[in-house]
């Protein structure tokens, strides 16, 4: 497939080549189309981006740095590597960044609540913390697993003043999350807003939440090129949806000489319903009003996922990685949980930074791209998110084989 210029993606319809859209019933469509119409307008509206880079700056506290993790480096034994710091975003993730975009939108158009969906609970932690901030009702839909496997973030979501809706149907992860958030947004879509947690969904949300995103990739570009006097030879980062690698990525996207890495989870195995590598392992489908890579079973329905990062477990991915993956722009790969939690590990060893474990995916791979780069080379992958959710997790279930 021929790859269309950036600003050319998405077309008027929302596809980002044969993916995207809006798969949703006439009366939802309506809906969708008010959003776009009011999304293209404070797009070009000067003053919303003054309001929301203000917030970025003096709330926020953007920009996150880059910082050469030079231990790891050594550890690695080859190209250097670097981190797009996003974990230390006011939230602690980059979620922070989409949330408040939505939460702005959602209050200019005289909206009353946010409602969505979370898996590791920084999306919910994020979207609450805007709601806060703008005096926002806010309702967040979330997997009972993930509810006792994330319960720090939990803690935080009913701290800030948000409803923590418990979701027992299928695993009891995101996936049903998701589903459960959309039943009760097509209940009452004039007074909610669904603040969708990636680049997922139908039209325009893969669009919207890439391009509040995008600040990511534009600060990493200048700041890599300060730093070093030039730009990386690859990037790195986690795809589940893939909102923090879009984010990346996109001003990337025309340097050539700049490789990309996306890096799902490949879970336990490559056995069905263990792993959630979409786009290694799906084919194109349909999901919650999209077309994308899909983890699917012989009847189109999609397939039960899994991982140990709850951020990454999830059957569907964004269009616009459906798409590169198809031009061959990006490269997706995978990583499975033990080498992510190694790498959870390494990285809070050797650099005093705990990532969460879905940022620990993009490590992972880094260290592996490392030794294949070799010397002279240098990677740039975008730490997603701190571990604070993750630590109870991770020393119940692999603290014994860590000392711990």
């Amino acid at each position: 497939m021929k790859r269309i210029q950036q600003d050319q993606l998405p077309d008027s319809k929302g596809f980002f080549g044969d993916y995207g859209g809006s798969f949703i019933p006439p009366q939802l469509q309506a809906v969708m189309d008010g959003i776009a119409a009011a999304y293209l307008k404070i797009k070009a509206d000067p003053a919303f981006h003054e309001e929301l880079g203000g917030l970025y700056k003096h709330y926020v506290g953007r920009p996150s740095p880059v910082f050469r993790a030079d231990r790891l480096t050594r550890s690695a034994g080859g190209a250097e590597i670097y981190f797009k710091r996003e974990d230390l975003n006011h939230t602690g993730a980059h979620k922070i960044n989409h949330c408040l975009g939505e939460a702005l939108l959602a209050k200019k158009m005289g909206r009353k609540k946010l409602i969505a969906e979370t898996g590791a609970g920084q999306h919910g932690v994020a979207l609450a913390t805007a709601a806060a901030l703008l005096g926002l009702e806010c309702d967040i839909y979330m997997g009972e697993v993930d509810i006792q496997k994330e319960h720090p973030n939990v803690s935080r979501m009913k701290i800030l003043g948000a409803k923590v809706v418990p979701v027992a149907a299928g695993r009891q992860t995101l996936k049903e999350a998701v589903d459960a958030a959309f039943e009760a947004y097509l209940k009452d879509p004039e007074t909610q807003f669904y603040a969708i947690g990636s680049v997922v969904g139908p039209h325009p949300f893969p669009l919207m939440v890439r391009d509040f995103q995008a600040v990511v990739g534009r600060e990493a570009k200048k700041q890599f090129v300060e730093m070093t006097g030039a730009l990386p030879d690859a990037l790195v980062a986690c795809v589940g949806g893939g909102s923090n690698a879009i984010g990346l990525f996109s001003a990337f996207l025309d340097d050539e000489a700049v490789a990309m890495y996306g890096v799902e989870p490949a879970g336990i195995s490559f056995k069905d319903g263990e792993h959630a590598a979409t786009l290694t392992k799906g084919r194109p489908g349909v999901i919650h009003g999209f077309r994308c890579y899909l983890l699917q079973d012989d009847q189109g329905q999609p397939m039960k996922v899994y991982s140990a990062a709850s951020g990454l477990d999830y059957p569907g991915v964004g269009p616009e990685h459906s798409y590169l993956k198809d031009t061959g722009r990006v490269s997706y790969e995978y990583i499975n949980d033990a080498e992510a939690i190694e790498a959870f590990f390494s990285l809070s060893r050797l650099e005093g930074i705990i990532p969460a474990i879905e940022s620990a995916h993009a490590a992972a791979y880094a260290v592996k791209l490392a030794k294949k780069l070799g010397k002279g080379k240098k990677i740039l992958v975008n730490l997603s998110g701190r571990g604070d959710k993750d630590v109870d997790f991770v020393i119940e279930k692999y603290g014994a084989a860590y000392g711990l």
